[in-house]
């Protein structure tokens, strides 16, 4: 088996319920990737800045797929994202409000942007995804800033989640795709710009093929990318069509399981 790429989802996979992860071992780990070119890329719908506060020794030599793709940044070197237009963009705030989302937040490339009118608690909560989150008092306003927006991530209840999934890919039609990612979480994402076509891109400017590329996932935004390469592994704690779309199932990310099987790559 040869791996020349490893890309990992970040909550429910690679990190564990406390979201963290073992420092020492991933270094040690790390530094034997690099000792056989093989790239480790962080693959998940998180904003660049948050992802790459995980890393603070290593992130000069991670490359992240950041925002499920649409922002794709190799260290601290930008290397692509995608933006919507002004009309995409308010005709998606429009839907999305008459869904009444417990929160809502629009991601751009210098930073993610949320109402001012949100609560202390929400607010916090959403810092510790979005390192760089800006309130303005009225989100249409967002086309004002001067920022590439490219996603919009909401929240609803666990009792509701489901159903307003449902609703928002018959409201949305072909504007934007909703994704699962993770918990009662709900990003809304471009066409065709999710982790796989990160990953692919990624592929063509390294010369990797995509049964060299080893993904792993938990979550609904992780599908693409797990179906499209040969060596695709899901968490035990995943969800079901994410568990049907890989190849091999592995621990849950309480257990190492990522860590255990990148060493295996190494060993093999």
């Amino acid at each position: 088996m040869t791996i020349k790429m490893i890309a990992v989802d970040m909550d429910g996979t690679f990190l564990n319920s406390e979201k963290k992860y073992n420092v020492a071992r991933f270094n040690a780990l790390f530094s034997r990737l690099k000792e056989k070119d093989i790239k480790f890329v962080v693959a998940s719908g998180n904003q660049y800045f948050q992802l790459r506060s995980f890393f603070p020794d290593t992130y000069q030599a991670i490359t992240f797929v950041a925002e499920n793709g649409a922002n794709i940044v190799m260290g601290d070197t930008p290397f692509y994202n995608a933006e919507l237009d002004d009309d995409t963009i308010q005709r998606t705030l429009t839907i999305v409000e008459e869904l009444e989302p417990t929160n809502l937040i629009v991601c751009g490339k210098n930073s993610a942007y949320i109402s001012e009118q949100i609560s202390d608690e929400a607010y916090k909560n959403a810092k510790f995804y979005y390192h760089r989150l800006k309130k303005i008092s009225n989100l249409h306003d967002v086309t004002k800033e001067n920022d590439a927006i490219f996603k919009f991530a909401l929240s609803y209840t666990m009792d509701n989640a489901a159903e307003k999934l449902a609703s928002l890919q018959r409201s949305l039609g072909n504007i934007l795709v909703p994704v699962s990612s993770g918990h009662e979480d709900i990003d809304l994402i471009i066409p065709g710009v999710h982790k796989y076509n990160g990953l692919k891109l990624l592929g063509e400017e390294w010369g990797i093929k995509d049964d060299e590329i080893a993904t792993f996932g938990d979550s609904g935004n992780d599908l693409e990318m797990l179906q499209h390469t040969k060596h695709s592994y899901a968490m035990q704690n995943a969800q079901e069509n994410v568990k049907n779309a890989a190849n091999t199932i592995i621990g849950s990310n309480d257990s190492e399981a990522v860590l255990d099987t990148i060493e295996s790559f190494i060993l093999d």
